[in-house]
């Protein structure tokens, strides 16, 4: 076993009791008081380690932490979102445990365990002084919503970065991402003319039947082979069955591989039309996380963290998924990328979500041989 992946896993019972701690603060993104809690214990980690550290403040979202360490630049750009989607309280139905190799709890996962791993990798380079230029780390609490107030600050950060690393958790079984869907939402809402269903169903424009129409024009702009997606998950409309529906709405997910095809679907549906004489359509929303594509930057940085693990005495693999992560942005903006650099495991976002505490060591001890060489 590599010394450095030894370290961690004399230290994994300290790290297990650090994703404790962070599990147990529990952090939704829609409660600020809970994740605001989160923000100022990581501030005091941070600045116990000796970071220049500022507290972002928010109005509706948590605190952003920012937090930087050493000297050269460009820096390495790390980021960890705080928040969860478990509300508070979902901690005393699955409390914290840890089953042979596996840690459970609400938001170990996705992506707690992630932050553990940048803290103890700090640690770790600090006391073998090897890092050659500063490390940014910015640990932001509304990513999960879609990192509204937070994205300014990370494209700003990405813009003076010479790499971003994002401790997102990885694909089951482990493999880095390096590539990721593009996301839109969007929200369609039709209006027609409310009427009597048996004694004047002449005199009404039903908005549902006008939705459903546009419902079938979605779908079909759904391309498996290229990666695109369109779905509409959420259908409302309508007030009694005996009553023309004046008003529906439809809330739509877009997926796309590729910008190109992003920003082409999204024409589309924002140009909607109505189909039958009398009803108004408005369509709001857009393209919330343009794709990371798998550029030859991204392969290139993937390849270096490929040899550092075979250098600690293990194997990593790549893969992509449609899920989007702020890794979107900074991959966006022609930075090089390489996500999914947190847990190994499964379950984000489920009830079953657990870390393999196996790995850790081992993915600690890359991030950590990633700060020194990069």
């Amino acid at each position: 076993m590599h010394g450095l992946v030894q370290e961690f896993t004399y230290r994994r019972d300290e790290m297990v009791q650090l994703l404790r701690q962070l599990v147990e603060l529990e952090s939704p993104s829609n409660e600020k008081e809970a994740v605001d809690k989160l923000s100022s214990f990581l501030a005091e980690r941070l600045q116990a380690l000796g970071c220049e550290v500022e507290v972002i403040p928010q109005e509706q979202y948590g605190n952003h932490v920012l937090a930087s360490w050493g000297e050269g630049e460009p820096p390495i750009l790390v980021l960890c979102h705080m928040d969860t989607v478990w509300a508070t309280g979902e901690i005393k139905k699955r409390p914290f445990r840890v089953e042979g190799n596996k840690a459970f709890g609400p938001g170990a996962f996705d992506m707690k365990a992630g932050i553990v791993q940048a803290i103890f990798a700090l640690e770790a380079a600090q006391k073998r002084g090897l890092v050659q230029r500063r490390i940014v780390f910015l640990f932001n609490s509304d990513e999960e919503p879609g990192s509204f107030s937070s994205r300014p600050i990370i494209e700003e950060l990405a813009r003076k970065a010479k790499v971003a690393l994002v401790l997102e958790p990885s694909v089951p079984p482990g493999a880095l991402k390096t590539f990721r869907k593009g996301l839109g939402r969007f929200e369609i809402t039709v209006k027609g003319r409310a009427a009597h269903s048996g004694a004047d169903f002449e005199k009404g424009i039903s908005a549902i039947d006008e939705l459903a129409r546009q419902v079938l024009k979605l779908h079909q702009l759904t391309d498996l082979e290229k990666g695109t997606t369109v779905n509409v998950g959420v259908f409302q409309g309508g007030t009694r069955a005996n009553v023309v529906a004046a008003e529906a709405r439809v809330e739509v997910d877009m997926r796309a591989a590729t910008l190109e095809e992003a920003e082409k679907v999204v024409k589309e549906i924002l140009s909607l039309k109505p189909e039958l004489e009398g009803t108004e359509i408005e369509v709001r929303g857009g393209l919330n996380r343009p794709p990371m594509e798998r550029t030859p930057a991204i392969v290139e940085l993937f390849n270096h963290a490929q040899a550092l693990a075979h250098e600690l005495g293990f194997d990593i693999t790549e893969a992509g998924t449609g899920g989007g992560s702020d890794g979107n942005f900074t991959a966006a903006l022609g930075v090089p990328t390489l996500d999914g650099l947190g847990a190994v495991g499964d379950g984000g976002h489920a009830v079953h979500e657990y870390v393999d505490l196996e790995y850790l060591p081992e993915r600690t001890a890359l991030l950590t041989r990633l700060f020194e060489t990069l």
